[in-house]
């Protein structure tokens, strides 16, 4: 797999269009901590929040944490919070406006600076490639490939970025975070398809001045990538780790990232269900007898994404999507929370049942950041999005593809 195109970053667009309107069964068997989730310690766990993040933005249902950057081979570093954590995209992405260091634009292999457009359903982000050297916790790597986005250096995207997703995402606010982390199962952000093709929308591109871009073929080490596969222990996959929320809501949530699976007492595996990651990156979900083929686990969807099967029991839609005039979704407005159940396909091809709430989305209280009944309608008609709700009171292990682990290979998805 490895294309830009799926789960996470339409989660991220997802997350900036509520960032405005928000203002107006497996069992969970991972050991080395609660399985109900909650906070962990150890010099491979991070805290994660979910809260309104940076100023201005008040997101809502959106995972952060905090990490450290430097100018490679220097001291010369900066600490970063509000940094989006994201089970369903790969690499780490920089908001140039949240940064203070200056780093030196990697070089494309056919000249020039290496820039990326990182195309999401309802915009697109542009921004050079660097390299940093990165600590999150007692974790660290060097040499790390990352996007900087909205960097002064590179100001105006091609045509062929920025016509089909017309919206630039390219400042804090537009973005709704600082950075995104990137830790799904797979490593680079396009793989070895983008070693020898160009792809479809342009992803990659090599700058010889400021505005003169072409599209350019990117070596696997060159390609912005997920940086626990570049850590030199627990680099074999991640745990999100947060507690139950309250059908209410919460006004926040803190948790735990661990890193590494079996590699320390904290990160176990146990009895948890494990659901395999096709190469496309996509799992199969059953709801209400529609087999949903192109279904994905994501911490960087604020919500759960499913349409409603013809023939089912409706849900209420709100009537608006909160007034804001960019939605790319219709939110779920049941008069009462429901509680519904779709089931996970296993490498077995056996089923094991997993349950979510649908609740009223235009009556959340605005000191709500955290709230678990959150859905809307896909625009993907074969997709279910388990959101960052599904993360709520459980452990979510994403395993690395090629990365073994007691319960299988990576690319795999656990609770």
């Amino acid at each position: 797999m490895n294309s830009l195109l799926t789960p996470a970053l339409r989660g991220c667009a997802f997350l900036l269009c509520l960032a405005v309107i928000s203002c107006g069964g497996g069992g969970d068997g991972l050991s080395g901590g609660s399985s109900s989730g909650g906070t962990t310690t150890g010099s491979n766990v991070v805290s994660v929040t979910v809260s309104g993040g940076p100023a201005g933005v008040n997101a809502i249902n959106t995972l952060y944490t905090t990490v450290t950057v430097c100018v490679p081979n220097t001291t010369t570093c900066q600490t970063i919070d509000n940094i989006q954590v994201d089970t369903g995209s790969y690499g780490l992405r920089l908001l140039s406006q949240a940064l203070t260091l200056t780093l030196p634009v990697a070089t494309a292999a056919s000249g020039g600076g290496l820039v990326e457009c990182t195309e999401f359903d309802d915009g697109y982000s542009w921004g050079p490639v660097a390299l940093v050297d990165l600590k999150i916790s007692g974790e660290s790597a060097s040499a790390v490939p990352v996007q900087l986005i909205g960097d002064a250096r590179y100001p105006t995207a091609p045509s062929d970025c920025s016509a089909p997703a017309p919206s630039a995402e390219n400042t804090v606010a537009s973005f709704g975070a600082n950075g995104i982390l990137g830790i799904g199962p797979f490593v680079q952000d396009c793989g070895s398809f983008c070693v020898g093709n160009i792809p479809e929308p342009i992803q990659y591109y090599g700058c010889t001045t400021a505005t003169a871009c072409t599209s350019t073929l990117v070596p696997l080490s060159a390609q912005v990538q997920n940086p626990v596969a570049m850590f030199a222990t627990d680099n074999n996959g991640t745990i999100i780790s947060l507690t139950s929320v309250a059908s209410a809501g919460a006004a926040s949530v803190t948790g735990s990232l661990i890193f590494g699976i079996d590699t320390e007492s904290n990160n176990a595996s146990g009895t948890e269900t494990v659901i395999p990651v096709a190469d496309t990156g996509f799992i199969t979900t059953v709801f209400d007898s529609t087999t949903l083929t192109d279904s994905f686990i994501d911490s960087g969807s604020n919500a759960s994404y499913f349409n409603v099967p013809t023939g089912s029991t409706a849900i209420t839609l709100c009537p608006s999507s909160g007034g804001s005039s960019t939605s790319i979704t219709t939110f779920y407005c049941p008069a009462s929370p429901e509680t519904l159940t779709a089931s996970f396909v296993l490498i077995s091809n056996s089923t094991v049942n997993a349950s979510f709430e649908v609740a009223n989305a235009d009556t959340v209280s605005i000191s709500v950041t955290a709230y678990p009944g959150l859905a809307g309608t896909s625009i993907a008609p074969d997709s279910f999005d388990w959101g960052l709700p599904f993360f709520f009171g459980r452990r979510v292990a994403n395993a690395i593809e090629g990365a073994a682990t007691s319960v299988g290979t990576g690319p795999y998805i656990a609770y």
